[in-house]
């Protein structure tokens, strides 16, 4: 998090190839993010997961940071208006970390520098962590007298042990990158300055699988942890019943069978 007051932070977009790179770019905070942020953010999303030119998302952070999150000073000022206003904010805010998880294309965080606050709950809502060595992964509410938001809690628990969420959330420490890998929430783990290329090079292989399949998968996790087995074994034969007979499963079945790399973008 960051005590500046600073303008807000911009969502630069750029495309690598079939790729779309998504950088927060706030210097002077590093990279704090807000509603208009939230907002661009979904519609990225949204716009990505609909356009057949984009077969992966990446989402980083510029100036050697991922996200600081929330602006204190913005912070402090929304604690004199309403909780009307209060409830847009994270009402927002909530909209784009569904909108990231919802997305039929695969997202890559890319973690240089940190993630804290709500830039950690960006970071979590991605399908992979790709972070650098140096990285710190914080979520320091607790410090300036707050709980977390952007779905925190949810992301740590599902993936972390209740003692380290816990000690996360509770003493606002910041955890290093190496201690979450080892516990399965980060991906990857590179040398500093080198997440972005480690997660576009990622994303470049994911963007030549099967994207129809890889967005049922998606859909197919984010249910796993709350369904029973019955309700996610229907799920799943869905799924699979469905894409048997599409052209990714013709194309995928009969390269095994002809001892040939697919081409799913035929």
């Amino acid at each position: 998090m960051t005590t500046s007051a600073a303008p807000v932070t911009e969502i630069r977009a750029e495309r690598d190839n079939d790729v779309l790179i998504l950088s927060l770019d706030g210097p002077r905070t590093r990279n704090s993010i807000s509603r208009p942020v939230y907002e661009a953010i979904r519609a990225q999303m949204l716009d990505a997961g609909e356009n057949s030119d984009i077969r992966a998302i990446v989402m980083t952070g510029l100036h050697g940071f991922f996200s600081s999150g929330g602006n204190i000073a913005n912070l402090q000022k929304s604690a004199q208006g309403s909780m009307a206003d209060a409830t847009q904010g994270t009402d927002a805010l909530n909209t784009m970390i569904l909108a990231i998880r919802n997305c039929r294309k695969p997202v890559i965080a890319a973690v240089e520098g940190g993630a804290a606050g709500a830039g950690l709950s960006l970071a979590l809502s991605c399908d992979m962590i790709v972070a650098a060595e140096n990285a710190k992964f914080t979520a320091a509410y607790v410090k300036i007298g707050l709980s977390p938001d952007g779905g925190l809690t949810h992301f740590l628990c599902d993936g972390l042990p209740r003692q380290l969420v816990t000690e996360m959330c509770l003493t606002g420490e910041p955890v290093d990158a190496a201690r979450l890998h080892s516990c399965g929430i980060v991906n990857r783990i590179v040398p500093a300055d080198g997440a972005l290329a480690a997660a576009k090079d990622l994303a470049a292989k994911l963007a030549n699988g099967p994207t129809n399949a890889m967005a049922v998968i998606k859909t197919e996790i984010g249910a796993a942890s709350c369904n029973e087995l019955a309700t996610q074994l229907d799920l799943e034969a869905r799924g699979i019943n469905t894409a048997r007979f599409g052209k990714e499963a013709a194309e995928g079945l009969a390269a095994f069978l002809e001892k040939r790399k697919p081409d799913f973008r035929r």
